[in-house]
């Protein structure tokens, strides 16, 4: 049987498919245990220093697998309990992780699919490609992040027209409100992801990490506890070779050429 999840890698950049097209990419226990697993993998590979998340045939991922769940003997409540505690651990490592997360959002984004495409610090979506939160309307609630990720994005009034409604996002809807990075022709989007991820190596990886880091942490932090944070991170990239190269070049007046691949 196929794996679930497929991963390659090109320019250093990892390519994760979720790999259940049959099923619109919508996971189960066992798939969303291995990419929660690939995703710690690629954290602690050197040799990455961008990731990209998409799926296999017309779907970016359906979420959940509610037609399982509601078969299990312990009842879909239940099921629902153990697949989030899975899910969550996979979201935690996208945003745990200090590389560049890129979802190229091939086809709908729904559910669970929803939550893990915010998650991810880009998005690049085919135009065909449709956003759903889709919780609401099968008579549960967000999951996956998705209640801190949506409204720092879209506002809490906007946040809460989604949910209230649970329309599809169009594309270009998406691009309008902040959800979508990039919109693409169809079929174009996990080119233009792998594009984009090779863009984000002209800085130096180790800066992107730490702004990453600061940034999602910044959430829980007071204002001067996060300046002093800011602060602890300058002294280290200042002394990171990447930070050295970087000074250095802009005295000299040329581009930087960051090698250390270490975040």
């Amino acid at each position: 049987m196929a794996e679930s999840v497929k991963l390659k890698k090109e320019d250093g950049t990892a390519v994760v498919l979720l790999n259940r097209p049959e099923a619109f990419n919508a996971f189960d226990q066992e798939m969303v245990v291995l990419l929660a697993n690939t995703l710690t993998h690629l954290t602690l590979d050197d040799s990455v220093s961008a990731v990209v998340i998409s799926g296999e045939g017309k779907a970016f991922c359906a979420g959940g697998d509610l037609r399982s769940l509601l078969a299990l003997p312990a009842g879909p409540a239940a099921g629902l309990y153990e697949l989030a505690a899975s899910f969550h651990q996979a979201i935690m490592e996208i945003r745990r992780m200090k590389k560049p997360v890129i979802a190229a959002i091939n086809g709908i984004a729904a559910g669970g699919g929803f939550s893990m495409a915010l998650a991810c610090d880009f998005r690049v979506m085919a135009q065909p490609a449709v956003l759903r939160q889709a919780y609401t309307s099968n008579g549960l609630s967000i999951d996956g992040g998705g209640t801190f990720t949506l409204p720092r994005m879209v506002g809490l009034a906007r946040a809460l027209e989604i949910i209230g409604l649970d329309q599809s996002i169009s594309s270009e809807q998406a691009l309008a409100w902040g959800l979508a990075t990039k919109v693409v022709p169809d079929g174009k989007a996990l080119e233009e992801a792998l594009r984009f991820a090779l863009e984000l190596k002209k800085v130096s990886p180790h800066s992107f990490g730490r702004c990453k880091e600061l940034m999602t942490n910044s959430f829980d932090t007071p204002f001067e506890a996060q300046m002093e944070l800011e602060r602890s991170a300058l002294f280290c990239c200042a002394d990171h070779p990447d930070g050295k190269e970087g000074l250095k070049a802009f005295v000299e007046k040329r581009k930087p050429v960051f090698t250390d691949k270490k975040i």
